[in-house]
């Protein structure tokens, strides 16, 4: 059975317990993160659920659905060197295609982003006043 997972989820995993067994990672193509390296065949681009990026690695044509920025599923494993060598890369024009579970995560992430930013300019607010 394969697994889907958020990389926030896939790097503490692979902290505490190595994976050896296929799994699918979840989440958006990162902006501006896609490349093609003149010394690989392979692509590279990251997946973030906005808290944690991973890099992946892809050999192969990407789906024409592909897009930075859109939501993406990519089927392989976690290198030892820490980096996503996907097999398979599934994408979607919209966030219907995501699993539950990890558009949940992303959900949850940007809300809790948003509260972070809110915190940041509130604190740099009361500064100014104490000036």
């Amino acid at each position: 059975m394969v697994f889907y997972v958020t990389p926030t989820d896939a790097m503490e995993q692979n902290k505490a317990n190595p994976r050896k067994t296929k799994f699918r990672l979840g989440g958006l193509v990162l902006e501006g993160s896609v490349v093609q390296p003149a010394s690989s065949p392979e692509m590279e681009f990251v997946v973030t659920d906005l808290i944690t990026d991973i890099l992946v690695r892809y050999k192969g044509a990407l789906p024409d659905l592909f897009r930075e920025g859109h939501s993406v599923v990519v089927e392989g494993f976690v290198r030892p060197n820490v980096f996503f060598s996907a097999t398979e890369v599934l994408a979607k024009h919209d966030e219907k295609y995501m699993p539950g579970e990890v558009a949940a995560a992303i959900e949850k992430n940007k809300k809790k982003l948003e509260e972070d930013k809110e915190e940041g300019s509130a604190a740099l607010a009361v500064a100014d006043e104490k000036k």
